[in-house]
């Protein structure tokens, strides 16, 4: 007859999973809040402390540290047989555990004497044994493993390729919960510890890398890393990120919007009254660098939305919902790859480096508009100094933007000069500029910029400010008739 141990904080599936172990056979063993619920389920087990012959004590902070615990999870069928016999040793075949929940915990402001109360010594103690031992042991961390375990055992159970399976998962499991203890002591006082430790899951590996001859994988469970296709190619590499881009630029807006990105950089945004007018007039922006683009939409597209979608050539198209007409109109399009826009997830920002990462947060921020120059922008000029400025925030620094209330007109991004910057966005611009708004992600450090996009026909522009010539901007601004607004807060994006 084969031993389970159950002992889990998380108590979902813990009573079905119970009674199917029970009528395959297997003779349970638990103690604690675990025991007391198989106890009023009326499903027989063996206590701990009467296995053990130790009691609990401290309050349960010793309960299963114990040699007959380990021995059972550690011992080496036909290796360790007689060391077992001899010490009263039962092999534990299988351990479901899962741990003290730690994480939530440490959200909730708790002092630290009393959160470190919900760190587990045992379960992880217990967890590391047995998926050392996973040539004999199937240890389970996961409640969502409880069906699946249970289909295995009536097909004789776990096959050691699944025990091993079961085993990595758990070290994993074990891994994340130190990270995130050791994250938690080691950022006490400070505003980053000075030891950071991350796991991400949901490992797939792509295609290849930015380029066919580098390899690549993304990993991520929520967000953007876990987005699929329900219809397409799979995701390649750049796909993701410029769908980050996209989706990132998106979430500024509440109006129907439209962002289309090429290699990680807008190069049409719109908004409209109807998603559909949003679309074509982003598409417009710059048509050329739409063809090959990853579509980001905050509404629902229908059949007459597909069908504009489908005229060109799209390599990523994400929404909220797709109805049934627009599905079958975007089949004819068989490797454009078809994906629900994926949720928001705020998180902090990591880019790696030779040698270790960068680690960014963006906490809630105010911006505080002020016009500097003698005429304040009217309403026109100000929804598109809005609209400017919300896509400048999201476009590679150095950045000038162009823009009317509707959509943008220019798009200059990436260059080491920001009069470049402002060149490249009057030269791509396939509309009349006069009265358009300009944004800048960060300080005109000369009138130059300025003067370039006013020549061009902007009549109102918006920067951080900040440049010790700030004076000298604001003058040229007044004598151009350039209403000028500083917002205090600079977007670089490199």
């Amino acid at each position: 007859m084969k031993t389970a141990l159950l002992s889990v904080w998380d108590k979902r599936g813990l009573i079905d999973l119970a009674r199917g172990l029970h009528r395959a056979g297997f003779t349970l063993m638990s103690s604690g809040g675990t025991g007391k619920a198989l106890a009023a389920a009326s499903i027989p087990f063996r206590e701990v402390q009467e296995y053990t012959g130790f009691p609990e004590v401290m309050d349960g902070r010793v309960k299963t540290l114990h040699p007959r615990i380990h021995g059972g999870l550690l011992g080496r069928r036909g290796v360790d047989d007689e060391v077992a016999a001899a010490l009263g040793i039962t092999y534990i075949d299988l351990l479901v555990v899962n741990l003290y929940p730690f994480e939530s915990k440490a959200k909730e402001s708790l002092p630290i004497d009393d959160l470190i109360e919900f760190i587990d010594v045992g379960g992880p103690a217990m967890i590391r044994a047995a998926a050392k031992n996973f040539r004999y042991v199937t240890v389970i961390v996961d409640p969502e493993d409880y069906p699946r375990l249970l289909e295995e055992i009536a097909r004789d159970g776990p096959d050691l390729e699944k025990r091993e399976i079961y085993a990595a998962r758990a070290f994993a499991r074990t891994a994340a919960y130190d990270a995130a203890i050791s994250n938690y002591l080691h950022g006490i006082g400070k505003a980053f510890p000075p030891v950071f430790t991350a796991q991400f899951r949901n490992g797939r590996s792509l295609r290849y890398g930015e380029n066919p001859h580098q390899t690549a994988a993304v990993y991520g469970e929520t967000g953007i890393a876990a987005a699929v296709p329900f219809q397409g190619k799979e995701m390649s590499y750049n796909n993701y990120l410029d769908l980050n881009a996209a989706c990132t630029l998106l979430r500024e807006f509440t109006e129907p919007c439209a962002v289309i990105v090429k290699h990680n950089n807008p190069c049409g945004v719109a908004i409209d009254t109807e998603i559909r007018d949003a679309y074509v007039r982003a598409r417009e922006v710059d048509p050329m660098a739409a063809y090959g683009s990853v579509v980001a939409l905050n509404r629902s597209v229908d059949a007459a939305l597909a069908e504009e979608i489908c005229s060109t050539y799209v390599e990523v198209i994400s929404a909220p919902g797709f109805n049934d007409t627009a599905r079958a109109v975007m089949q004819r399009k068989e490797n454009m790859r078809v994906l629900l826009l994926p949720e928001a997830v705020e998180d902090q920002e990591l880019r790696s480096i030779s040698g270790g990462v960068l680690v960014q947060r963006t906490p809630s921020y105010e911006e505080t508009w002020v016009v500097k120059t003698k005429r304040a922008p009217d309403v026109r000029e100000t929804r598109a100094l809005s609209l400017a400025w919300k896509v400048c925030a999201h476009t590679r620094s150095n950045a000038i933007i162009l823009a009317d209330e509707k959509q943008t007109l220019g798009i200059g991004a990436g260059q080491m000069s920001r009069v470049d910057a402002a060149q490249i966005a009057v030269r791509k611009s396939r509309f009349p500029l006069q009265g358009s708004g300009a944004a800048s992600d960060a300080f005109l450090p000369f009138p130059d910029t300025l003067e370039e996009v006013a020549a061009a026909g902007a009549t109102a522009l918006i920067q951080p400010g900040g440049s010790i010539r700030d004076d000298e901007v604001i003058a040229a601004a007044d004598r151009l008739g350039v209403a000028m607004i500083f917002t205090g807060v600079r977007h670089f994006r490199h």
